[in-house]
């Protein structure tokens, strides 16, 4: 589930609970600034999941260039509804892997 702020994916993990995981790549900004996003994002997981969140499923937010300029409300919001579509079977079709296209992707 892509949003402005952030990258959104839900994965059932068997029974293992209600999980977290946040990462933020360094093309988002030097360590102050990605620091800076996972504290938000942990304090948004803390508000939303345990209400919002799928059961049994892993959850991981991957942070977006746009999300540490956005406001804490409009995130909260995003990520509410994001959780809301989620929960009611409408997320994103899958993307294709770069593995998956002829001809694109890394070398290897």
């Amino acid at each position: 589930m892509a949003r402005a702020g952030f990258v959104l994916l839900a994965r059932p993990n068997g029974g293992a609970g209600l999980r977290f995981g946040i990462t933020v790549t360094k093309r988002i900004g030097n360590a102050v600034v990605r620091n800076r996003m996972k504290r938000r994002f942990r304090a948004l997981v803390r508000e939303l999941l345990p209400v919002h969140g799928l059961p049994d499923n892993d959850h991981v937010l991957i942070g977006r260039e746009g999300g540490i300029e956005r406001d804490f409300a409009a995130l909260r919001d995003e990520l509410r509804g994001a959780l809301g579509k989620l929960a009611a079977g409408q997320g994103d079709p899958p993307r294709r892997s770069a593995r998956g296209r002829a001809g694109k992707g890394r070398a290897r």
